[in-house]
């Protein structure tokens, strides 16, 4: 498992991503139309997401990649923990779970 982005939501993608990359100096390394873009400094990955992309709705989420979804299903289900739906992305398989502290974090193995 590694970080593998903290998704923030955002409502204008463009002016997201021009305070970013052109205020902020970080790196466009991706964008999905008026949906996502990635921008980064070489080891962190900020995903700007419009509602439409948003993991859960105004909330800045950490996601955390795997080889395996279905493997990190098996292992948190055989301790008990129930858990939502995997939903299918254009790019990624991806669930929802929460720290202890009621914080969603997003669990995804990339599809493409």
């Amino acid at each position: 498992m590694k970080i593998g982005h903290v998704i923030v939501p955002v409502t204008d993608l463009d002016a997201a991503t021009r305070f970013y990359v052109e205020r902020l100096g970080l790196e466009a390394r991706f964008r999905d139309g008026d949906r996502y873009a990635a921008v980064g400094d070489g080891s962190v990955t900020l995903g700007l997401a419009a509602p439409v992309e948003q993991p859960v709705a105004d909330r800045v989420v950490l996601s955390f990649q795997v080889d395996s979804l279905d493997a990190f299903m098996e292992a948190w289900t055989a301790e008990g923990e129930q858990l939502g739906e995997i939903v299918e992305g254009g790019h990624e398989r991806k669930l929802t779970v929460h720290d202890p502290f009621g914080n969603p974090v997003v669990v995804y193995e990339r599809t493409g």
